[in-house]
C-alpha cells in the first residue's frame, strides 16, 4: 500500500465530505427502500415477482460487477462516483415522477432495478478502492469501521423513517431518495484528495478482459481471500432468503408494517454496535477467528427467530444475530485492501463484491419460493442448517482460521 499522510479522520477533510455523502445518501436510501417494498406488494402481488424485483437490482453485481472493477482501475474514481450519483438521481427521480402521472408500471419498476443496480455496483467498486488513498494504511481499518457505523447508524431509524415519510404519498419517499443523490454528488466534487494512485498511461478498451483476469489471477493466488470469500458468499445466499422469511415470519404473529419496520431497526442496532467495535476487535483478534465466531454466532441465533412470538422479539433475535457481522465485514476488507496493490483494488473488491452481492441476489430471488415450498418455519430451520455448515467448513480450515491482518 503506497504511503499516504496519516491525518487522523476527524481532521480529515476528504474523509469527513466521503462519509457525509454516503450518510445522506443512505438516508434516502432507506426511505426509498421501505417504500418500494409496500410500493412492490401493492402493484406485483405476488412474493415471486417481489422477490424478482429486489433480486434485479443487485444481480448487477454478478453480471457487470468484473466489468466495473476494470473500470473504475482506469477511471477517475471520484469522477466515476459523482457520474454515478447523478444517474441514480435521474433513475429514482423518473419513478416518482411516473407514480405522480399514475403511470408506474411493473416493466419499469424491473428497469429501474437493473438501471441503478449498475450504478451502484460502479459507484461502491469506485469507494471501495478509493479509500485507502483518501485515509491512508493506518487509520484504513478505523475508516472502514466508522463507514460501516455511519450506514448502521442510519439503518436504525431508517425503517420507521420510510415509514413516516410514506405517509406524505408515494412519490416522497423517492423524490427525498433524488435529492439525496444530488447532494452526494456534491459532496464528491467538493474532495481535492486523489482517489487511485497514478498509472502509467491509458489502457485501451480491448485490454478490459486481459484487466479482469489479472485481478481474478491474484485474488486466485490468495487462498485465504479466496476461502473466506466462498464462505461469504454462502453467507449471503442465506441473508438474500432470509430478509423475505423474517417478514413471513413478522407476517405470521401479524405485525403491522410499521412493526416489521421495527424488525429491521433491531437488526440495525445490533448492526451499529457491532461497527463501533470493529476497529478494536480487528486489532485484537485473527482474521480467521472473528470469521469462525461469526459463522457460528449466526448459525445458533438464527432459529431462534421461529420460537418468537411477537415483532418485539423478531426484532431482539435480528439485533443478536447482526452483532458481529460488520466486525467480519472489517476485517476481511481490510485484510484484502491490504494485501492488494492499488492498481487492483477496483478489480479485487469488484469481483469479491460480484460473487457476494450476486449471492444475495439469488438469495433474494430464491427466498420467496423457498417459503411457498416450505413454509417460513422450516424454511428458518433450513437456513441455519446451512449456517451451520458453513460455519463447520470454516472451523476445519487451518489455513482460514489463523489467518491474521498483516501489521496487526
Amino acid at each position: 500500500m503506497s504511503a499516504v499522510p496519516e491525518v487522523p479522520l476527524r481532521r480529515n477533510r476528504n474523509f469527513l465530505l466521503l462519509i457525509s455523502g454516503q450518510v445522506v445518501s443512505s438516508i434516502g436510501d432507506q426511505v426509498q427502500n421501505f417504500a418500494l417494498l409496500l410500493l412492490l406488494v401493492t402493484t406485483a402481488g405476488h412474493t415471486g415477482q417481489v422477490g424478482l424485483v429486489l433480486g434485479l437490482n443487485t444481480a448487477s453485481f454478478l453480471v457487470f460487477g468484473l466489468f466495473a472493477g476494470a473500470l473504475v482501475d482506469r477511471l477517475d474514481r471520484r469522477r466515476t462516483m459523482i457520474c454515478c450519483e447523478i444517474g441514480r438521481a435521474m433513475a429514482t427521480g423518473g419513478v416518482a415522477a411516473a407514480l405522480g402521472l399514475g403511470e408506474l408500471r411493473l416493466p419499469y419498476l424491473y428497469a429501474f432495478a437493473v438501471v441503478t443496480g449498475i450504478l451502484s455496483t460502479l459507484f461502491q467498486a469506485a469507494d471501495t478502492a478509493a479509500l485507502p488513498n483518501v485515509v491512508g494504511p493506518g487509520r484504513l481499518a478505523r475508516a472502514m469501521g466508522l463507514t460501516q457505523g455511519a450506514s448502521n447508524l442510519v439503518r436504525v431509524s431508517g425503517a420507521s423513517l420510510g415509514a413516516v415519510v410514506y405517509t406524505f404519498g408515494r412519490v416522497t419517499p423517492f423524490l427525498v431518495n433524488s435529492i439525496s443523490f444530488l447532494a452526494s454528488a456534491l459532496t464528491l466534487r467538493l474532495m481535492h484528495s486523489p482517489c487511485q494512485e497514478e498509472t502509467g498511461g491509458k489502457r485501451s478498451s480491448a485490454q478490459l478482459i486481459g484487466d479482469i483476469h489479472e485481478g481474478l489471477s491474484w485474488l486466485w493466488r490468495q487462498p485465504v481471500i479466496r476461502f473466506l470469500t466462498l464462505m461469504q458468499t454462502g453467507d449471503n445466499l442465506r441473508y438474500g432468503c432470509g430478509y423475505l422469511v423474517i417478514i413471513s415470519l413478522a407476517q405470521t404473529v401479524q405485525a403491522t408494517p410499521t412493526e416489521i419496520g421495527l424488525v429491521f431497526t433491531g437488526a440495525a442496532i445490533g448492526a451499529l454496535t457491532g461497527s463501533l467495535l470493529a476497529d478494536r476487535a480487528v486489532a485484537r483478534f485473527a482474521l480467521g477467528h472473528i470469521a469462525v465466531a461469526m459463522l457460528w454466532a449466526e448459525a445458533l441465533i438464527f432459529p431462534l427467530y421461529v420460537l418468537a412470538p411477537n415483532a418485539l422479539s423478531l426484532g431482539i433475535v435480528a439485533a443478536a444475530e447482526s452483532v458481529i457481522a460488520p466486525v467480519y465485514w472489517v476485517a476481511i476488507g481490510t485484510y484484502r485492501l491490504t494485501l492488494a496493490p492499488d492498481h487492483l483494488r477496483g478489480r479485487t473488491s469488484a469481483a469479491v463484491q460480484a460473487l457476494t452481492t450476486g449471492a444475495l441476489s439469488l438469495g433474494t430471488m430464491l427466498g420467496g419460493t423457498l417459503i411457498a415450498v416450505l413454509g417460513a418455519r422450516s424454511a428458518t430451520l433450513a437456513l441455519a442448517a446451512w449456517l451451520a455448515l458453513l460455519a463447520l467448513c470454516t472451523t476445519l480450515n487451518r489455513r482460514a482460521r489463523t489467518a491474521r491482518i498483516t501489521g496487526r
